[in-house]
């Protein structure tokens, strides 16, 4: 599990480094041919990776419901960026997953909804979670890849 969770922080950090360097502008457009943004995709990620491991596991996440409402699967970027918000998913991109690993270190994850995602993988336990959110967040870093060269062209 260590591994899994070293390899979500990398990924987050990488992902706070596109958010710092990368204008509002920028972040919030949707390209031709794209159905959601740079900044979208990023907030996702916190967002599905709290209801993957908290939510399914009956414990509370660490995100608010407004934020789980704007970003959760399903949505649909509006184009804007609220003030603060793009200071506040930067800080819980890092944060949440230090919070994650120390709380799977206490052991508080001792309950898990069983669920199948819409890749069709079935998650049983918690560890199934954490080691699907790494693919879930590989499949939006390959996204953002994406929209940053569709942006830059």
């Amino acid at each position: 599990m260590k591994k899994l969770f070293s390899i979500t922080l990398q990924n987050r950090k990488n992902l706070l480094g596109i958010l710092e360097n990368t204008s509002k502008e920028t972040l919030i457009k949707i390209p031709k041919g794209y159905r959601n943004s740079i900044w979208w995709n990023i907030a996702h990620i916190v967002v599905t990776q709290q209801l993957l491991v908290y939510n399914l596991s009956n414990v509370p996440m660490l995100v608010t419901p407004e934020i789980v409402d704007k970003f959760k699967k399903g949505t649909v970027p509006d184009g804007t960026m609220e003030d603060g918000e793009k200071e506040r998913i930067a800080s819980l991109l890092i944060s949440t997953v230090e919070r994650t690993e120390e709380d799977f270190k206490k052991g508080i994850f001792t309950e898990f909804n069983e669920y199948t995602t819409s890749a069709r993988v079935t998650l049983k336990n918690v560890e199934d979670a954490i080691a699907f959110n790494v693919f879930h967040e590989g499949l939006h870093l390959g996204a953002i890849r994406s929209l940053q060269k569709a942006l830059a062209s």
